[in-house]
């Protein structure tokens, strides 16, 4: 399995998630760079994503929704914060409304995506989502956030795999 870690912290209000890849960085940050490549894995095997916005530079924005097993189609929204490609991206991370408009009672993350070199040919990246409050992070982690990014993430080696075999 790609996820090695999963880690909450309470206290330092930041819910932690580290996978391990056999790619190199610049394999992994194409996944966050191409919007096809991100629709594939960014959200459960249930819940597929289509990014509508896809703005990956500082002050950028990125849209999307996911749509369930029933149809439902959840929204989110990111703001780009800092961009160090292909290592480092940070951005506010947030739910909205049908129309895309923030949903301001839903609280705001922000995520710090760090990819980084390990052996020849594998990659590590760690994504730290950082709450405003405890009750936010509670509150986050009760909707199955966790578990849902865990599912996310793990559809990565899939993907990397398929590209291997087509470069092959």
């Amino acid at each position: 399995m790609t996820v090695i870690a999963v880690e909450k912290d309470p206290q330092a209000l930041t819910l932690s998630l580290t996978a391990e890849f056999d790619a190199p960085p610049e394999r992994i940050w194409q996944l966050w760079a191409d919007p096809r490549k991100l629709e594939r894995w960014w959200g459960p095997p249930t819940y597929p994503s289509t990014f509508t916005a896809h703005d990956l530079r500082p002050g950028g924005r990125m849209a999307y929704h996911m749509t369930g097993p029933s149809g439902e189609q959840p929204h989110g929204w990111w703001e780009v914060v800092e961009v160090e490609a292909p290592r480092r991206l940070v951005f506010r991370d947030g739910f909205a409304n049908d129309d895309g408009t923030p949903d301001d009672s839903l609280p705001v993350t922000v995520a710090q995506v760090t990819i980084e070199p390990l052996d020849v040919g594998r990659t590590r990246m760690r994504i730290d989502s950082r709450f405003p409050s405890a009750e936010a992070m509670e509150q986050v982690v009760a909707m199955g956030v966790e578990e849902g990014l865990t599912q996310a993430i793990s559809q990565i080696d899939a993907i990397l795999a398929e590209e291997a075999g087509l470069r092959a």
